[in-house]
């Protein structure tokens, strides 16, 4: 029985440090009410927006007309996918974002990528723990001064 007793400290440890990070995530719809499509200006739909460890991308496109390829710096500059691409092609895809650092996705369809600029390229920022900070005295509650005179000796 100790031991069950001994766990729940470290349960509470978890759903109070941890469990708060995970709800504190964003879920993006790229490129907004246009969705993952030929023509839209996705650097400018990125600009501005916070991307961090946690946060999920949706990519919402008709099935079969685009896809979603996860590509190096290199591939996205280029619009060439490699054999590791990650590929997506279900036209709901939703990617987490687990890493740090920047991040590039083209759609691998035909030139979609190199003709129409279908490619978005983002900056992911390590996860924050939020904390509230600690609330201001009120106006004529400031704490007491310390005591002044000489140290107590022993």
């Amino acid at each position: 029985m100790a031991l069950i007793g001994s766990r729940v400290p470290l349960v509470l440890m978890v759903a109070i440090f941890i469990l708060p990070a995970f709800a504190l995530t964003t879920e993006f719809i790229v490129g907004g009410e246009d969705g993952w499509t030929a023509g839209v200006d996705y650097a400018a739909w990125a600009n501005g927006k916070k991307f961090f460890v946690g946060d999920v991308l949706v990519f919402n496109y008709a099935k079969g007309a685009h896809t979603v390829v996860k590509v190096n710096g290199t591939g996205f500059s280029a619009c060439q996918t490699s054999p590791n691409s990650g590929v997506f092609t279900s036209g709901n895809d939703k990617i987490t974002l687990l890493t740090p650092g920047n991040k590039w996705y083209i759609c691998g369809v035909s030139n979609h990528c190199s003709y129409y600029n279908q490619k978005l390229k983002i900056t992911v920022m390590p996860k924050m723990m939020m904390w509230a900070p600690a609330p201001a005295p009120e106006a004529g509650m400031e704490p007491e001064p310390a005591p002044t005179g000489s140290p107590c000796s022993y």
